[in-house]
């Protein structure tokens, strides 16, 4: 199934504001036409997006450089909506993890990430996952549907809410990093993800700069060079093996886009040099590809590609069919690679107590009708058949 076919399979659904549109996940250019044909000035919608992703407003009273019989006209037909908190946990290591409830009562995971030097959001993209990769819980639920770019848009909007950044302070972000890590294949739902990083990333609204945005990808390898060309972010592939053999059974994504075709499209994924390496994801899977010789395998397969290698120690799940590595093996696995001149540094595994860590996410909700469920199992063995 091509990412276009993909897309319309699991078309997200028409929001309710309760009978108001919703503003947020309109670009510029959208947010313009819509004041025209509401009959208002082009320049309000330049006052809006400022109210909007500069400081954050929700309510339409507050913003005062609008007036009021326009501020009361604008809360009559619209709307700036938030996902509903459901559950709002925190790690013993400071990670804090949202499972956030859309308009239609699906739910999805948001993870933020404190360190010393910067703070990292982890966002969806999608509720559940089409991929069946076998060490990741999320692959286990089944995908609902695709995030508009509103409820993309919306998570980093909401962690700015909790962290108190509104507007973002110029030095010392609790949010100064995106990951497109959390649940689901971005790039199988590339059109709202562009439209939602966008967002993101322009200087008069939330501004966080492309260099602090990361895409992981499981190797949608139609879809990268149309990422790296129009929106220039930071690349993360889910590697995980260093075979065919092995990435078909743990990635079955593998059967479609393998090793070769996958790493011919980091090579000449645009923008690509040594100072904007490729990250690889690599998860430590006990007997399964952490030996001597898949790290010397490993330093063979990125011939050519400016690389940084993440080794993820295995997070396990209930259910999990895997071990987490022993510390000698990751360590021994670290040695080979880096001494092959690859950056390899070991991920420390951050909100396991509270299931946040890599790997770990899955909302609590799947509420399908019967429907619902045949065009899933319908699309799911179509994209198996293509993958035969």
């Amino acid at each position: 199934m091509s990412a276009s076919d993909h897309a319309s399979a699991f078309a997200l659904p028409a929001l309710d504001a309760g009978g108001r549109k919703n503003l947020v996940g309109l670009s510029r250019e959208e947010l313009e036409a819509e004041m025209l044909s509401f009959g208002l000035e082009k320049f309000r919608a330049r006052q809006l997006w400022h109210w909007i992703y500069h400081r954050g407003a929700t309510d339409f009273a507050v913003m005062t450089t609008l007036a009021k019989p326009v501020r009361e006209k604008l809360a009559e037909a619209y709307a700036v909506l938030r996902p509903t908190v459901t559950r709002d946990q925190k790690s013993a290591d400071g990670t804090r993890k949202w499972l956030l409830r859309m308009p239609d009562g699906q739910e999805v995971e948001s993870v933020h990430i404190p360190e010393e030097d910067r703070g990292t959001l982890c966002v969806s993209s999608q509720v559940g996952c089409t991929l069946t990769c076998r060490f990741c819980h999320t692959g286990t639920q089944l995908l609902v549907r695709n995030l508009s770019a509103a409820e993309i848009v919306a998570q980093v909007m909401l962690a700015r809410d909790a962290l108190g950044e509104w507007p973002a302070p110029p030095d010392g972000r609790m949010l100064s990093n995106i990951v497109m890590m959390g649940m689901g294949e971005p790039l199988f739902n590339y059109d709202n993800v562009a439209k939602a990083l966008k967002i993101v990333m322009d200087g008069d609204g939330i501004a966080i700069s492309k260099r602090r945005i990361t895409l992981s990808t499981s190797g949608v390898v139609p879809m990268m060079r149309r990422c790296g060309e129009e929106l220039n972010v930071n690349l993360a592939v889910s590697l995980h093996a260093v075979t065919d053999e092995l990435r078909d059974i743990i990635m079955p994504i593998n059967k479609k886009y393998p090793l070769a075709e996958l790493m011919d499209a980091c090579r000449t994924y645009p923008g690509l040099s040594n100072a904007r390496r490729i990250t690889f994801e690599y998860v430590m899977l006990k007997g399964i590809n952490d030996s001597p010789a898949d790290a010397r395998a490993l330093v063979r397969l990125l011939e050519g590609v400016p690389a940084k290698i993440n080794l993820i120690p295995f997070n396990p799940w209930p259910g999990a069919p895997y071990e987490r590595s022993t510390d000698r093996a990751i360590q021994l696995f670290g040695d080979i690679v880096n001494n092959a001149g690859y950056a390899s540094p070991v991920r420390t595994p951050r909100g396991e107590d509270i299931m946040a860590a890599c790997g770990q996410l899955k909302s609590a909700s799947l509420r399908l009708t019967a429907a619902e469920r045949a065009r899933i199992a319908a699309v799911i063995a179509e994209k198996e058949a293509a993958l035969a």
